[in-house]
């Protein structure tokens, strides 16, 4: 059967970039290490303040669960596939994004033992 699947068919929509602009592997790999400078070091401010402040109101258990995990097989698939600029900003990103994980699941076990026991509240 040579009727190509819907698949085949998206896929071949998409253009092949680097046919087109013809870089060479090592710029390849310099826009690698500046898209995972640029997204771990946009991490940082959140994950400092939430470390000094200890103030994680806003931030979503489900959401912020989520992003560890999906950072987390970011990784797995970096190492994977042997991308030195994926596996080390997923690597500091899931370091950061655990940390704070962390942080939010205490502070919600914190805030659950608090409405539990009212004579706790003053107390941490």
């Amino acid at each position: 059967m040579n009727d190509p699947s819907a698949l085949d068919q998206c896929i071949l929509v998409i253009p092949n970039y680097n046919e087109k602009m013809n870089l060479e592997p090592h710029h390849v790999e310099i826009i690698g290490y500046c898209a995972a400078f640029l997204t771990t070091a946009a991490f940082l401010p959140q994950a400092i303040q939430s470390w000094r402040t200890r103030d994680l109101s806003g931030i979503s258990l489900g959401m912020y669960s989520l992003f560890t995990l999906g950072v987390g097989l970011w990784l797995i698939y970096g190492l994977i596939i042997e991308k030195w600029p994926m596996i080390l900003a997923n690597a500091l990103t899931f370091a950061l994004a655990l940390s704070i994980l962390i942080l939010k699941l205490r502070h919600t076990a914190t805030q659950q033992k608090q409405q539990n026991n009212p004579s706790q509240k003053g107390k941490s």
